[in-house]
């Protein structure tokens, strides 16, 4: 049975003053209503016929489009995309998904860190599944296994879809975990972690619940002693009329009320197109204020959560092929997006997930690419990183090398630096690097298993072939 969740007095008295609102997404849910025409006329014309047929010609077979990953788009997305091949190719289902169906049913073996269901514990951070849909679908979604519901393999070798997070259990959770670790001199025995004190919201989108849910989970998390919530969200781009004055009102309810716990909303921008005006050339038009105009409502949005200084912007964003595998387009993206307050805080080589290659970029090339869009911009521009998720921890690709090391056999052809940034428990390698010779073609780990320089980090020590086992599991209070 679930653990009951009571607010505490502090919590109820700011869950009184939350509003709901009122939104009209205007979502097309299912690739169905494409087939059989059953949207308005201008949004029937987002798949060609031909399209159309090529996904209709593989239903109900194992390279079903939507068994791997639903259709959904909002009417503010299709209006963003109708005038931009890179964001048509974020949301538009295609045949090439399915083309091979290799990856991981549970990217990054998830579940081994999950001692509750919904919570994803690494680090001294926890993650937990609040949502198990957004306003619309990007086609690489990390979370593939969750958005379609898939069944997972759990350590216990039990077979279900992930769940989601319930208050209850997760600040049950959280206030033994936090008990322990404070009663062992501020570590966890087992595990060497030190509190948690930082939660992700996450899932799906947790912008698509209502605001008295978010509130719920705010006050929830704010009284077992969370320092840091943060607020996974593509909502600014999907549907930005979601920032709501009802929203903003909460916000300020829950700052009054819970002065010491700080929002960090960590937004999913993957290329400009998603917050910039064109003009009818296709182009960005000049701000006479300096920069580029940006779309209205996602202005608004972000104007009023970076005027709110105990709230924190950062964007984060795959490299995707078709989408944003552009140096030009990322520059623009890093420049507009840190002068209006949001930083840049990572950018990821992709996941291997169920049907990866269809989406992934060489490591090598994404490295290029973010290296290129980071000349000409000034240090603050160009904070971000770029990040690939071992199983053992981040990992940075922190450079290419395209000249051999003299005397060194394998780097004939140059060489890949990767520097671990912590590691899944804690951070005793945090720093350590790994030397790999080149290979242009990988996009995973797995492309260096036999090109192993020196791995100070121990990335390669868990590979075979091809797959990598976690290096602890996490033991739950």
């Amino acid at each position: 049975m679930a653990t009951e969740y009571t607010p505490s007095a502090r919590a109820a008295e700011f869950l009184s003053k939350v509003v709901n609102g009122r939104y009209k997404r205007q979502i097309v849910n299912g690739l169905r209503k494409f087939i059989d025409n059953r949207v308005d006329e201008e949004m029937g014309t987002f798949y060609s016929k031909e399209e159309i047929a090529n996904l209709i010609s593989i239903r109900g077979t194992d390279r079903d489009i939507e068994s791997r990953m639903p259709v959904k788009i909002t009417r503010h997305y299709f209006d963003l995309a109708k005038n931009s091949l890179p964001i048509q190719t974020l949301v538009k289902a295609s045949p090439k998904e399915t083309f091979d169906l290799d990856g991981a049913e549970d990217p990054g073996k998830q579940m081994d860190y999950s001692p509750v269901e919904g919570l994803i514990h690494k680090y001294e951070l926890g993650l937990i599944y609040v949502a198990s849909t957004c306003s619309a679908h990007c086609r690489f979604c990390y979370r593939e296994e969750l958005i379609a519901g898939k069944d997972v393999e759990r350590p216990d070798g039990t077979v279900a879809p992930k769940g989601l997070a319930q208050v209850g259990e997760l600040v049950e959770y959280i206030q033994a975990h936090n008990d322990i670790v404070a009663r062992n001199g501020g570590r966890h025995p087992k595990t060497g972690r030190e509190k948690l004190r930082e939660i992700l919201m996450s899932g799906g989108d947790p912008m698509v619940l209502a605001n008295l849910n978010l509130a719920e989970w705010w006050s929830g998390l704010a009284d077992v002693g969370i320092e840091q919530i943060r607020i996974g969200t593509k909502e600014l781009a999907f549907y930005p009329a979601r920032f709501d004055q009802t929203f903003f009102d909460m916000v300020d309810e829950f700052h009054a009320a819970y002065p010491e716990t700080k929002l960090r909303f960590m937004v999913h921008f993957n290329h400009p197109d998603e917050f910039l005006k064109k003009d009818d050339d296709g182009k960005y038009i000049d701000d006479p204020n300096g920069g580029l105009v940006w779309v209205d409502a996602t202005k608004d949005a972000i104007r009023e959560l970076g005027r709110r200084e105990w709230i924190t912007i950062d964007n984060q964003a795959p490299i995707i092929a078709g989408i944003n595998d552009d140096s030009d387009a990322l520059r623009i993206m890093q420049r507009e997006l840190r002068r209006n307050r949001v930083e840049n805080h990572y950018f990821f080589c992709g996941r291997d997930i169920i049907g990866h290659k269809a989406f992934n970029v060489p490591i090598e090339k994404v490295w290029n690419i973010l290296n290129d869009s980071q000349k000409g911009l000034s240090g603050i521009e160009a904070h971000a990183r770029l990040s690939i998720t071992h199983y053992k921890g981040k990992t940075e690709v922190a450079a290419v090398a395209n000249h051999p090391l003299p005397g060194v056999p394998g780097t004939e052809n140059g060489f890949v630096v990767l520097k671990l940034l912590r590691g899944a428990a804690d951070a005793p390698d945090r720093g350590k690097l790994c030397i790999v010779g080149r290979n242009p073609e990988a996009i995973w780990f797995s492309g260096y298993d036999d090109r192993v320089i020196y791995d100070e980090a121990g990335l390669f020590s868990h590979v075979s072939s091809g797959v990598t086992e976690p290096v602890a599991a996490v033991s739950t209070p």
